[in-house]
């Protein structure tokens, strides 16, 4: 036999099956079933995409390493995501305020961003996360601080007696940057 033949077979063949994956694309998966076992799902009746929001817990905050100078602090994330599908969490934007020393008044000690939310163009190498459906991701971040002769402040971190607020927002969108709206979840926790 000629191999020709065969060559020409497999090429037929797998041309083929490109051109059904192509042609079939998302519609292999119904929308009315679960995409992974055990969670429910909707009544599928409605085409537009209902993303449920994200839940978010703060994880812990703990002065690593404190000087009469400066002090760093870690706080971690908790960021679950109860949708069916993947979920794009670009960025955690967070403020940080320390209320034993100020008697509860806001006054913010820091802020920072987890992730980057795109620009105007696609952005190659960006740092957002992916949170596959039912799954759950821990967002860290280093807060580095300079004493600016804040008494009550530096006390109540080296003394391990200080008291938290966070307040922040979460941005997400489908598991597709050019898909679904951007959302947004805000929240506030008290330690």
């Amino acid at each position: 036999m000629n191999p020709r033949i065969f060559v020409g077979a497999a090429a037929g063949a797998m041309a083929a099956i490109i051109i059904g994956i192509l042609v079939t694309g998302p519609a292999m998966v119904a929308d009315n079933a679960p995409l992974v076992p055990g969670m429910q799902q909707g009544d599928g009746s409605s085409n537009t995409a209902l993303i449920l929001p994200l839940q978010v817990s703060l994880e812990d905050i703990a002065v690593e390493k404190i000087t009469d100078r400066a002090a760093t602090i870690e706080i971690s994330f908790s960021v679950h995501n109860p949708n069916q599908r993947s979920v794009i969490v670009q960025t955690l934007d967070y403020r940080l305020f320390e209320t034993a020393h100020t008697g509860g008044d806001v006054i913010p000690v820091s802020g920072g961003q987890i992730g980057t939310r795109p620009g105007g163009m696609v952005e190659f190498g960006s740092s957002y996360y992916t949170l596959l459906a039912g799954g759950t991701i821990i967002l860290r971040d280093t807060v580095s601080l300079q004493n600016q002769g804040s008494p009550g402040l530096w006390d109540a971190l080296q003394g391990g007696t200080a008291s938290w607020r966070v307040t922040g927002d979460v941005f997400y969108n489908l598991s597709s940057m050019t898909s679904g709206q951007e959302n947004v979840l805000s929240f506030e926790f008290v330690r």
